[in-house]
């Protein structure tokens, strides 16, 4: 009775391997067409990244490192009165290097000239209205190296939908067209594969910035532009 019991069990098992490979074969076999499409959505800009720098040269480290403070702090203060918030001010470089001259007699020796110390912040502006104003406070505080400008969306979620919804319209359009050609019927998605990029406008370059001493500099001219992003798809439709 036993015997007989393991026998049923062992045949059971067989036939349920055997039924599973046979829906393996069919899905390998499903005759299937695959497509790519792409999808782009555009967008104005809300937010911008900058780098605002200070750089003081001065015979000894000490010396360099309390006039570059005193530059920060006026850029800060610039920055405060330009309402930047807290949480959009981070510091991006803080660097202490020795200016070197050669040995006229060319004889391979360096000697130590000085000591430049920088310091630069990465500034988050919220209001592009007052990109400009910013960028000329800063300047008139003391910043001598606005290295670019760099344009963002805050929340680019609604944006990346929409350019998936795009890229999934032109996946069907494309296997609609082929299906026709071919005189079949679409099907249900097999599989979906994703793949998004973003073309961003290139950072604004800026010029270094006069020193403090100069003439107070106007507020420049600052363009956003659009930003666009991309999405690909590649769609696999079932046909019959």
């Amino acid at each position: 009775m036993r015997l007989w019991n393991s026998t049923v069990v062992v045949m059971l098992a067989a036939i349920l391997v055997a039924g599973s490979a046979a829906a393996e074969v069919a899905v390998s076999e499903r005759r299937s067409i695959s497509v790519s499409g792409q999808g782009e959505a555009s967008a104005a800009p809300d937010i911008a990244t900058v780098n605002a720098g200070v750089q003081a040269l001065a015979p000894t480290a000490i010396e360099a490192a309390k006039q570059n403070e005193a530059l920060v702090s006026q850029v800060m203060a610039a920055l405060k009165k330009q309402r930047i918030a807290d949480k959009d001010i981070r510091t991006a470089d803080y660097s202490i290097f020795s200016e070197r001259r050669r040995d006229p007699r060319d004889n391979g020796e360096t000697t130590i000239t000085g000591y430049r110390v920088s310091n630069s912040v990465q500034v988050t502006v919220r209001d592009l209205d007052t990109l400009g104003d910013v960028l000329g406070a800063v300047t008139n505080a003391g910043a001598n190296a606005v290295n670019g400008i760099e344009f963002g969306i805050d929340d680019g979620t609604a944006l990346e939908a929409r350019a998936r919804a795009a890229a999934m319209a032109d996946a069907r359009s494309q296997a609609e067209a082929l299906a026709k050609l071919a005189g079949v019927e679409l099907g249900d998605v097999l599989q979906i594969s994703l793949s998004s990029g973003g073309g961003y406008p290139r950072p604004v370059a800026m010029a270094r910035m006069a020193m403090a001493d100069a003439a107070p500099a106007p507020a420049p001219s600052v363009s956003a532009g659009e930003l666009n992003v991309s999405v690909n798809v590649q769609v696999i439709y079932a046909i019959h």
